[in-house]
């Protein structure tokens, strides 16, 4: 079996000297979270200065209207002021800004990026699910270390959940196969009408997902890939974020430690199972989940353990980055070429 390296995260955290080079700002806007970095460029990669995450859930109510919320929608603009002002502070030379599935659904998805800019001043755009995996793709290829030719890379998101199957022979990875399904941690939960859910529920719900990555699997045989010589697992999502901080007993969320984290299929199961037969008051109380992820945590949980069933690793690799970080490099990479 391949060994696989603790990766050391090559995003650094530094405060800016007063006068010093310019910076860029990436911005990406899910349907639960909308986070934020800025950086500057150095010969290890983006060294990052700034940072925002706020929890708005944008895509509350999705499911059922078909549009963005008013209350959503005002949530989202406060945190998006908090950015734009953070912008302002740097010397941001450029910046892009994306949202994911929320957006590609809403109906007034235009309106919504008209009054953004116009109250906020940041333009927005809505990416198509192919780009949002390979920004992931690129984002997390420090951790795509440890002697594989193909890896799994997933990404379970509040809208839609993002699969890609990668080529690891060549000098920079590329995706084979990219899988986009439109089930998240909040559409799912709000289908389910419940934040909880009985051991049958939860075990319908795997299977219910299991039926959706059947195709994907076979049409690029990734089971007979992981069975004849394995694959790098790599995941990156908060529900498998927050399993590694429970994993490591955090009293508080820490980066550094969870970042690159491996985690083995048992102890992922024995997590998704104890949070799963937990009631949403008790997940409430637990640290590394706290009020706002309580409610969602079963739903990632059972898209986590349909993912691990069908495609048994044996042990999966935590990546704490992914859009922000791969719309950095590629803003470095095209100004280094100007």
């Amino acid at each position: 079996m391949a060994k696989w390296p603790q990766a050391t995260p090559p995003y650094r955290h530094h405060r800016r000297a007063k006068g010093s080079e310019p910076c860029f700002a990436a911005i990406d806007l899910g349907t639960h979270n909308c986070r934020m970095l800025i950086a500057r460029p150095s010969d290890d990669g983006p060294v990052v200065i700034d940072g925002f995450s706020r929890i708005v859930r944008l895509g509350e109510g999705l499911t059922h209207s078909g549009n963005l919320c008013e209350d959503a929608i005002r949530r989202t603009i406060s945190a998006l002021r908090v950015c734009a002002g953070k912008i302002r502070r740097h010397n941001v030379v450029r910046s892009r800004h994306v949202a994911t599935e929320a957006c590609r659904q809403a109906i007034n998805c235009k309106d919504f990026f008209r009054k953004v800019h116009a109250e906020t001043g940041i333009m927005l755009e809505a990416i198509p699910a192919e780009e949002e995996a390979t920004l992931t793709l690129t984002g997390c290829l420090p951790l795509l270390t440890g002697g594989h030719s193909r890896a799994l890379m997933f990404d379970i998101g509040g809208g839609s959940t993002e699969l890609s199957w990668i080529d690891l022979e060549h000098c920079v990875p590329r995706p084979i196969g990219i899988l986009s399904l439109p089930i998240g941690v909040v559409n799912l939960m709000e289908k389910n009408a419940s934040p909880d859910c009985s051991a049958e529920r939860f075990r319908i719900l795997v299977a219910e997902i299991d039926t959706l990555l059947a195709p994907f699997d076979a049409e690029f045989g990734i089971s007979g890939t992981f069975a004849r010589e394995g694959a790098l697992m790599l995941g990156t999502s908060g529900t498998v974020t927050t399993l590694g901080a429970m994993h490591l007993g955090l009293a508080r969320y820490d980066r550094s430690l969870v970042d690159g984290l491996i985690l083995e299929f048992a102890d992922i199961e024995r997590l998704a199972d104890r949070v799963s037969a937990m009631s949403c008051e008790v997940r409430k109380g637990l640290p590394c989940i706290g009020p706002e992820r309580a409610d969602l945590m079963v739903m990632g949980c059972a898209i986590l353990k349909a993912i691990t069933k069908r495609w048994p690793a044996g042990r999966l690799r935590i990546a704490d980055r992914g859009v922000r970080e791969g719309l950095l490099v590629r803003m470095m990479q095209e100004a280094a070429k100007q």
